[in-house]
């Protein structure tokens, strides 16, 4: 059976990430069987071509196990990292990574960020995705808060928002999901 592949931040097992991803991926009444996910851990590690994800999607891609590519990578925030950080430098430099491995006949990205800002993360997008009353209460808990690493707050306001919304986690029906709905359904096409 050919697949297609998921490349996305952390490990391959169950991340927040390809958490969300499944989930989509059931919504959209996809064929989950189809989809091999790859973690490659820190977003650093999408812009090292010799890293060993890479190699084995490779030859996969070569004996004709995987037919298409899908990478998401978190925007994060330029002032963090001026080469790699922001929407625009992020969706750049995984363009220049996609042709040198050769895989830009198959390959697609999607940078998870919130969509108005063009900054962030995966937590970004969903935060972006619910009423703006309640994205300010949680923006109000974690201001007056005492965790810790407020600069990092990506762990924190997943488990906020999962805890928050136990019962419908994520509102798949929302615009800011549209387009990676798309490059979903365009990886199975």
């Amino acid at each position: 059976m050919v697949k297609v592949a998921i490349l996305h931040e952390g490990n391959a097992k169950k991340t927040n990430d390809n958490e969300l991803l499944k989930l989509l991926i059931y919504h959209l009444g996809l064929d989950y069987q189809k989809v091999e996910f790859f973690g490659v851990g820190t977003k650093s590690n999408f812009f090292k071509s010799e890293s060993l994800v890479y190699k084995d999607l490779k030859l996969r891609i070569q004996e004709g196990a995987i037919s298409k590519v899908l990478f998401i990578s978190d925007a994060d925030y330029k002032h963090n990292d001026l080469k790699y950080g922001g929407f625009d430098n992020c969706k750049e430099e995984l363009g220049k990574m996609i042709l040198n491995l050769n895989f830009s006949c198959t390959s697609d990205i999607y940078i998870t960020c919130n969509p108005q800002s063009k900054d962030g993360y995966l937590e970004s997008l969903i935060l972006s995705t619910i009423q703006e009353e309640e994205k300010k209460c949680i923006e109000t808990f974690i201001k007056c808060s005492s965790f810790q690493s407020k600069s990092n707050d990506k762990a924190i306001l997943n488990q906020i928002y999962k805890n928050a919304y136990p019962n419908a986690p994520f509102n798949f029906e929302h615009q800011n999901f549209d387009k990676l709905k798309q490059k979903l359904q365009n990886l199975f096409n």
